[in-house]
């Protein structure tokens, strides 16, 4: 069996942040690879948008059947946005762990809030991430797993409560960890600073203002695009056919890629 691990684990340095690229099918992720990205990753709000559903909806089946056609798609490992683990029992998660691995994805990331709303208590959170980490461990190769604090994104708790979760996670033996969209850059430098593991930071917000360089200097070691990449597409649509409706212009349809380099791009990766 190919393992992906090794070569997914080795683009991990704290202070020379590898950029993980978010695809939601398989064009975008032989596209991605066709521009030189690193390694790729799902996006479960960017998958759910292809499916027509609000962010959340996605079930465990849907989202390691789409992993596996991102995996198939490029030689480039992969990581998988699989939420809290579609589902909050410990023995749940570890399971997730488990069959993520026989999708073929190199690592998943494990949220401490569950998609119905909330956060789980420290302690479950803290119970999940040890079951997560025991699976991971388990497994015949290689697997990043990568704990996420997602309150401070979600408004569920402060700083401090994120720094404690992830020191415990840390502990608990989780390979990266993640708290999404800390209030301030300070805030990362902080995280980054508590820690020998390596770090996620998701480039959005406030935070798409900051260069690579600025993630280096501060110690980050992977920079997440989450849904930012399949957002901007549904950006450019929108603009596009809101003048269509509204204006009747097709102007922005000049400024569209060639037909022919995508599909340059795709057939690098046609078997």
């Amino acid at each position: 069996m190919h393992d992906p691990g090794p070569a997914f684990r080795a683009l991990h340095t704290p202070g020379d942040p590898f950029v993980l690229a978010n695809a939601w099918d398989i064009g975008s992720a032989r596209v991605l690879a066709a521009l030189g990205a690193q390694a790729l990753a799902t996006s479960s709000a960017a998958h759910a948008f292809t499916l027509g559903l609000p962010d959340g909806s996605v079930t465990r089946d849907q989202a390691l059947s789409h992993a596996a056609d991102i995996v198939a798609a490029t030689p480039l490992p992969v990581s998988g946005d699989f939420e809290d683990g579609f589902g909050g029992d410990p023995d749940h998660v570890a399971e997730t762990v488990r069959l993520a691995c026989e999708a073929g994805l190199a690592g998943i990331s494990i949220e401490d809030n569950p998609s119905t709303g909330g956060t789980y208590d420290r302690e479950m959170a803290i119970e999940r991430i040890k079951a997560a980490t025991a699976a991971a461990r388990a497994l015949p190769r290689d697997f990043v797993l990568v704990a996420r604090a997602d309150g401070i994104l979600n408004g569920y708790y402060d700083i401090e409560e994120a720094m404690a979760r992830l020191t415990a996670f840390d502990a608990a033996g989780a390979d990266c960890l993640y708290a999404p969209i800390p209030k301030s850059f300070d805030d990362l430098a902080r995280i980054c600073a508590a820690t020998d593991k390596p770090v996620n930071a998701l480039v959005a917000g406030q935070y798409a203002s900051y260069t690579r360089e600025d993630f280096a200097r501060i110690g980050v070691a992977r920079l997440s695009l989450g849904s930012g990449l399949a957002r901007a597409v549904q950006r450019r649509m929108i603009d596009a056919f809101q003048e269509i409706v509204e204006d009747g212009s097709f102007a922005m349809l000049k400024k569209t890629v060639s037909g022919d380099d995508v599909d340059e791009m795709l057939r690098r990766y046609m078997a």
